[in-house]
C-alpha cells in the first residue's frame, strides 16, 4: 500500500474517522491505530505481521528485565545483550543471510574446497532495517536510563505506527511514547503543516522522482554500456535528484500523516545538497539514521573521546556499518567506505590545515561535497560493482550524444536542485498562510492540485526507494 495511490487514500480516511472519533478513550484509540497499522503492514505480505508483533513484544520484554534488574549492573547487561542479540539476528537472518552464505560459498571455492551450502532464498521484510533500529534504540534508552520503559500497548504501535513503519523516519521511544500516553489534540496550525507537507510530498515523488526514474536514470544505469557519456553524466545526476524527491517526499508524507493524527515526528531532511562538507550533509540527509548512528554506534566505538586515531577508525567504522545497514552487497560497503574516508580526511584537515591558509569558500566547499556524494550515489544506485565501474568509466571513455536527455527532464533535474536553496523554513511559513484560508478553499485546492499531479505523472506508481531497506 503506497502512499500516493487512491487505496491509501481511503484507508487514511477510514482510520482519521476512526481516530478522532475515539479521542475521548485514549487507549482504545491506540488499539485502533495499531489495528490499522498491522493492516497497513500486512497489505505487503501478511506472512510478516507476526515478526512485526513479535519483535515489539520482545524489545517491551528486554526492556522490562532491564528495569527488573534494578541496580545490579550484571544482569542489566545481560538483559541489553538479549535484547540487541535479538533484534540483530532477526535483521541479520532476514537481511544478510544469502550475502553471508554466497561470501563464504565464493571463499570455499576460491581455496579449492567446494562445498554445498544451505542457502535459502530468504524474502525481506519491507521496512525491517527502520523497525529494528527502533527497537534497538528503545532497549539501550532504558539500559541508558534516558527513557522510562513504556507499557505493552504503547511500545508494539510505537514499532508499528504506520506512517513512519516501512521508510521512517526513525522515530525514537523518548519523543513518541509521551505522545501516546497523553490524549492527543489536532491543531488547526499542526493541520495545516500536514497538508502541506503531504502535498509538497506528492509532487515531489509523482512528478519529479518517477519522471526521473522513468525517463532517464532507470534506463541510464540499467546498461550502460549502451548509453553515452552525456547521458550518464545526466543519470547521475538525474538520480541524485530522484533519491532526494523520492525519500525526502516518503519522510514529509510521514510526518504530515502523523501530523493529520495528532503526532509530532521530527524532520528528516534539510536541504542536503547545500551541505558544505561531508559531515554537514549528514546532518542534512536522513537525520534521523545519522543521529542514529552517531548516538548508538559512533559514540560507542568511542567517539571523540580517545584521540583523533580511534576517532577516524569510529568514523569509519560507523559509516561501513552504515553502508551494510542499506543493503547486503558491496557496492553499500564501498559507498559507507566512501563516506567514512572522506569524512576522516575532512576531519584530519581540520586538525592539521596550516594556520595561515584560509577555509576554502562556502560554494567551492558545496561543489565539492556534492560530487563526492554523487560518486557514492553511482555505487548505491548501480546493481553490481562490476556495473558501477562500467558506469563511472563510460562517463570519461562512452563520448557520443544525449539520447536520453530531453529538455523536460533537464529542467526537473534543475528545478530539484533549486529546492536546496529554498528560503529557511519555506514549510512552516505555507503552513502559516494556510492557517489564514477558509478550510473549504483549502479543501477545494488541495483536491484541484491532486488532479493536476494524478494528469502529470508517469502510469503507475513505483515503490520508495527507501522500502527495499
Amino acid at each position: 500500500m503506497l502512499f500516493p495511490t487512491l487505496t491509501f487514500g481511503l484507508f487514511f480516511l477510514v482510520v482519521y474517522a476512526a481516530a478522532w472519533s475515539l479521542k475521548a478513550s485514549n487507549e482504545w484509540r491506540k488499539i485502533i491505530l495499531l489495528i490499522a497499522s498491522w493492516y497497513f503492514y500486512g497489505a505487503w505480505d501478511t506472512r510478516f505481521v507476526a515478526l512485526l508483533m513479535a519483535s515489539g513484544v520482545l524489545n517491551w520484554g528486554a526492556a522490562r528485565l532491564i528495569v527488573a534488574a534494578g541496580d545490579k549492573d550484571r544482569l542489566r547487561k545481560l538483559a541489553l545483550a538479549v535484547g540487541l542479540i535479538i533484534n540483530l539476528t532477526i535483521l541479520g537472518f532476514f537481511k544478510y543471510y544469502g550475502f553471508f552464505m554466497e561470501q563464504v560459498a565464493h571463499l570455499l571455492h576460491a581455496i579449492g574446497w567446494e562445498r554445498d551450502l544451505a542457502i535459502m532464498q530468504v524474502v525481506l521484510p519491507v521496512g525491517i532495517s527502520f523497525f529494528t533500529f527502533q527497537g534497538m534504540s528503545y532497549v539501550i534508552d532504558v539500559y541508558r536510563k534516558k527513557t522510562e520503559p513504556a507499557v505493552l500497548l504503547d511500545m508494539v504501535l510505537l514499532m508499528s505506527f504506520f506512517p513512519h513503519l516501512v521508510a521512517g523516519p526513525i522515530v525514537r521511544a523518548s519523543h513518541l511514547i509521551p505522545q501516546f500516553r497523553k490524549v492527543p489534540e489536532l491543531t488547526r496550525g499542526m493541520a495545516a503543516m500536514g497538508i502541506a507537507l503531504i502535498t509538497w510530498g506528492l509532487f515531489k515523488k509523482a512528478i519529479i522522482a518517477s519522471e526521473l526514474a522513468t525517463g532517464l536514470v532507470d534506463q541510464a544505469f540499467f546498461d550502460p554500456a549502451a548509453h553515452s557519456s552525456a547521458d550518464l553524466i545526466s543519470g547521475a545526476y538525474g538520480y541524485a535528484v530522484q533519491i532526494y524527491c523520492d525519500f525526502s517526499a516518503y519522510s514529509d508524507m510521514a510526518v504530515g500523516l502523523a501530523a493529520l493524527l495528532g503526532y509530532r515526528f521530527p524532520h528528516n531532511f534539510n536541504q542536503p545538497y547545500r551541505a558544505n562538507s561531508l559531515q554537514d550533509f549528514w546532518r542534512r540527509w536522513h537525520i534521523s539514521l545519522s543521529s542514529w548512528l552517531r548516538d548508538y554506534l559512533y559514540i560507542s566505538l568511542g567517539g571523540s573521546r580517545h584521540g583523533l586515531f580511534r576517532l577516524c577508525l569510529a568514523l569509519m567504522g560507523t559509516m561501513l556499518l552504515g553502508g551494510l545497514w542499506h543493503g547486503a552487497s558491496w557496492n553499500f560497503v564501498i559507498w559507507g567506505a566512501l563516506h567514512g574516508s572522506v569524512l576522516a580526511v575532512e576531519r584530519l584537515w581540520r586538525e592539521f590545515r596550516p594556520k595561515d591558509w584560509k577555509p576554502i569558500p562556502n560554494w567551492l566547499g558545496i561543489l565539492i561535497t556534492f560530487h563526492i556524494v554523487l560518486l557514492g550515489w553511482i555505487f548505491f544506485r548501480a546493481q553490481s560493482f562490476d556495473s558501477a565501474l562500467a558506469y563511472i568509466g563510460g562517463i570519461f571513455t562512452a563520448g557520443g550524444t544525449a539520447a536520453l536527455v530531453t529538455p523536460m527532464l533537464l529542467a526537473m533535474i534543475v528545478v530539484g536542485m533549486t529546492f536546496h536553496y529554498f528560503p529557511p523554513y519555506t514549510m512552516q511559513r505555507t503552513a502559516m498562510k494556510l492557517r489564514t484560508i477558509n478550510p473549504v478553499l483549502v479543501g477545494l485546492g488541495v483536491g484541484l492540485f491532486i488532479l493536476v499531479v494524478d494528469a502529470m505523472r508517469p502510469e503507475g506508481v513505483a515503490p520508495f526507494i527507501y522500502y527495499q531497506f
